[in-house]
């Protein structure tokens, strides 16, 4: 049974970075693409950013040049780098690969 668990989550003020997190277990992690989505309030669901199983990362384009993904296969850890943030990027992140989503893990960004 596939499982994702984010975490890194919290309260930053506007132009602070935070690092999230998404451990899997039950798949093999180096097989698979992982995604990050965000979710504000009263908003549908985003895509933020993704890195494929061959390391190429892509990202949405609100949030370009200020956050990175990266991936360690050996722990089966996906990391999204948040920098410069914003107000806007207050929302509930989530995880998904190999078609299961992670609970979320809530960022807020507010002076």
């Amino acid at each position: 049974q596939v499982q994702v668990v984010e975490s890194g989550g919290g309260m930053v003020q506007p132009g602070g970075s935070l690092r999230l997190s998404c451990a899997a277990s039950g798949v093999i992690f180096r097989n698979h693409a992982i995604h990050w989505f965000r979710q504000a309030p009263g908003k549908q669901r985003e895509w933020v950013a993704d890195i494929s199983m061959h390391n190429r990362a892509t990202y949405g384009e609100s949030v370009e040049g200020r956050f990175a993904i990266s991936r360690n296969n050996a722990n089966a850890t996906v990391y999204l780098q948040m920098n410069s943030l914003k107000p806007e990027d207050t929302a509930v992140y989530y995880c998904f690969m190999a078609g299961t989503w992670g609970q979320g893990t809530q960022v807020t960004v507010s002076s």
